[in-house]
Formats: structure tokens, sequence, C-alpha cells
């Protein structure tokens, strides 16, 4: 009777392990397909764990290469490392994905999305503002390309908000200048941000200075011509 009782739990172990194995097997692959990698990677990076939807998506773009699911994980890793604040490395493949796919229709969301890379990395006006030009460039690159696409739209805002910037940091030098006493300097970064930077809230203040400046330049000459 211990014989027989033995016997069946070996058959019954024997079932589970074959039967198991194929069971987890099928799971495993399923689990491989390239829609299950990027519909598993969406639904990490919508719940805001964007460390592991990007490995899903990068799973995805290095196993499947030719699916079409390849292209949205291309996005879903470059708006991953966007949505954790790594915009230097968003920035890298956002610009990949335009260069490699130049006719694709989700274009304009990549380049809006190039133009904010560079606008969350922005400094103060006292400091180089060469993200902000950056940025600028891509808003306007983006304006002009697709001037009907929604995205034209929302980057007219950060455009002006650009410019803006630029223009106090350009008041911000020519102030410096003024205050050193070199009159002349000052006067050429004035007359710039009057010719570039016209109606974003600087105009008042700086028309001020032009004529203070200029103001100082005659009377410097008055005195030289004595």
């Amino acid at each position: 009777m211990r014989c027989g009782k033995q016997t069946l739990w070996v058959v019954i172990v024997l079932c589970l392990a074959f039967g198991g194995c194929g069971f987890f097997r099928e799971r495993q692959e399923m689990r491989s397909t390239p829609e299950y990698l990027y519909q598993r990677g969406y639904e990490l990076y919508q719940d805001g764990n964007y460390k592991e939807a990007l490995r899903f998506f990068e799973r995805l773009t290095e196993q499947y290469p030719l699916s079409k699911y390849a292209v949205l994980a291309e996005l879903g890793i470059a708006d991953s490392h966007f949505s954790n604040g790594q915009y230097a490395e968003a920035d890298v493949v956002y610009r990949g994905f335009m260069d490699y796919r130049p006719a694709n229709e989700n274009l304009p969301y990549v380049m809006y999305q190039i133009g904010l890379c560079a606008y969350k990395q922005m400094i103060g006006i006292d400091r180089d503002q060469s993200m902000t030009m950056l940025a600028r460039e891509s808003f306007e690159l983006l304006i002009a390309r697709y001037p009907q696409s929604q995205f034209a739209f929302k980057a007219e805002k950060y455009l002006q908000d650009c410019k803006r910037r630029l223009g106090e940091h350009e008041f911000y030098v020519g102030e410096f200048y003024f205050k050193q006493g070199e009159y002349k300097a000052a006067l050429k970064r004035f007359e710039t941000i009057q010719k570039e930077y016209p109606h974003l809230g600087l105009d008042y203040k700086v028309s001020y200075f032009v004529h203070l400046a200029k103001r100082k330049l005659e009377e410097a000459q008055v005195s030289a011509d004595k």
C-alpha cells in the first residue's frame, strides 16, 4: 500500500514538473513579446516609475529593433529620461529620433521636447545663456517647420519666455558696463535689446538707459573737445 502511494506521488510530481514547465515557458514567451514589453513599459511610465519603464523600453528596442513597437519604445526611452529629470540624456535620444526618422508623424512632438530639454536646463540671467539660446532656436525651428501643429502653439509661450530671458541678460550686462563707465559698450547692449527683444516688458527701462548712455557719451565728448 505504501508503495502505491509513493508511485502516485511520483506521478503527481512529474505531471506538475512537466506541465508546470510548459506553463511557465508559455508565460515567459508571452512576456517577451514586443507588445507586452511596450505595454508594461507604458504602464510603469504612467505610474511614475520611469526607471523601470526605461528598462522595458530599452529591452524592446534591443530585442525587436524592427518591430512597430520599437518606434514607440524609442519615444518611451526619451520620455522616461525627460520625466525623470535627465534632460541631457533625453535630448540625445530625441535628437537621434529626429535624425533617423525625419518623416515620422511624431516629429513635431519630438522637436517640442528637444526645446523643453534645453528650457529645463536654463540658468539665471547673470550666467551663460547657451541653453536659453538653444531652447529659442529649437522652438523657432518647430514653429517654422510645423506652424499648424498643436506643439507649435505650445512652443510660442516658451519662445517668448526665452526671448525675455535673453533680453534681461543683455540688460544685466549693459547695466554692468554702464556702472563701470563703459558707456559705449553699455549702449550697444541696450540698443540690441531694442532691436531684438521689443515688447517683452523691457522697453521703458531700456529706453531710459539708452538716453542716459548717450548723454554720458556726449558729455565725455564735450570734455574731450575742451
